[in-house]
């Protein structure tokens, strides 16, 4: 009898601390992303999410904000460093302006080719680390990246080649790529991301720097203007998870194990989907009579030539300069600079 009521009093104790268990391992997070739910890149990170809670069993709880419809899309490092949100799921570009550094982790720009060098030296180019020194310094973790390869340009006008540039005004992210352009002769406009539709439509600017081919179908840009280029080479922005250190920390070990291996899978997800999916857009917009632009070999140079001449003048702090030095050490051992 004795034996029956200690049994009975372990498999309620063994219940109690299951409930503890599970109640102290629910992590909930509030992360917003500058992607509208309907492009390409909105629908890989609704994945994303739906891949977190089931594989962590409904333990983890992610609300996923769209479209920058919590803070401006430059303001929300800012606003998960200070617990408006949780996490980032935009891009280090957005903050060069607090640390030319964050240039070097979201778009280093004329450099990698493809988003499977670009992401293999974050893995195994030492880039985490250096990474996350500089995430660090402003309470926040870096988790991972997603990069779906060169952006194409939108243009009311051809741009076929350099000199098309001259005078060229168009909405640029903020950083380097202002500098690159104005050196090859465009007008970059800095704006959010959510209004380059009604400043194409308006005629406030010429064309945009918004996203990859496929995702500038998703956000309507090819219905106001009739030229493009693809395929693309001027920028292949790194879009980040990056999480409030102190919310990250507090979260249990696997919990963060599945959050950085759900980002590599988002990764190599997100690289293949827009392989193909910038493709199907390229003949698609073909057929409906946009005009896209493939610059020759000479033409892509000088572009290069012009953005790895502007990297040194970013590198104006020892964050920066650590990155561009182990980018410059890596792009070395891929063979795509002279050493």
């Amino acid at each position: 009898m004795k034996l029956m009521t200690y049994a009975a009093a372990a498999a309620g104790a063994a219940v109690l601390l299951a409930g503890v268990s599970a109640q102290a391992q629910s992590t909930t997070l509030r992360i917003q992303t500058h992607y509208a739910p309907e492009t390409v890149s909105g629908k890989l990170a609704a994945q994303y999410v739906e891949d977190v809670q089931n594989m962590s069993n409904g333990e983890i709880s992610i609300e996923m904000f769209y479209s920058s419809s919590v803070v401006k899309s430059v303001e929300t490092f800012d606003a998960a460093a200070t617990g408006i949100l949780d996490c980032d799921m935009t891009g280090g570009g957005y903050q060069t302006g607090k640390n030319p550094a964050f240039q070097f982790v979201g778009d280093i720009m004329g450099g990698y080719s493809t988003p499977y060098q670009q992401l293999s030296w974050l893995y195994y180019g030492g880039g985490l680390e250096a990474a996350q020194q500089l995430y660090n310094l402003y309470d926040m973790q870096l988790v991972g990246w997603w990069v779906y390869g060169q952006e194409s340009l939108s243009s009311s006008k051809p741009i076929a080649g350099p000199a098309d540039f001259k005078d060229w005004k168009f909405r640029s992210p903020p950083g380097m790529q202002t500098k690159i352009f104005e050196k090859l002769g465009a007008k970059p406009i800095v704006m959010d991301f959510t209004e380059i539709f009604t400043a194409l439509e308006t005629g406030i600017i010429d064309g945009a720097d918004a996203s990859g081919l496929a995702n500038n179908v998703g956000l309507g840009l090819y219905d106001l203007v009739k030229h493009a280029n693809f395929p693309g080479f001027h920028s292949m922005p790194s879009d980040h998870l990056a999480c409030n250190k102190n919310v990250w920390d507090s979260m249990p070990a696997h919990h963060r194990t599945i959050m950085s291996v759900a980002m590599e899978a988002l990764a190599l997800r997100t690289a293949l989907t827009f392989e193909k999916a910038n493709a199907e857009a390229a003949a698609n917009l073909r057929q409906a009579g946009v005009t896209l632009h493939q610059w020759s070999e000479a033409d892509l140079q000088s572009f290069r030539n012009a953005a790895q001449q502007t990297w040194p003048e970013f590198a104006t702090t020892p964050e920066a300069q650590a990155l561009v030095a182990s980018h410059l050490e890596y792009l070395g051992q891929l063979g795509l600079v002279a050493q």
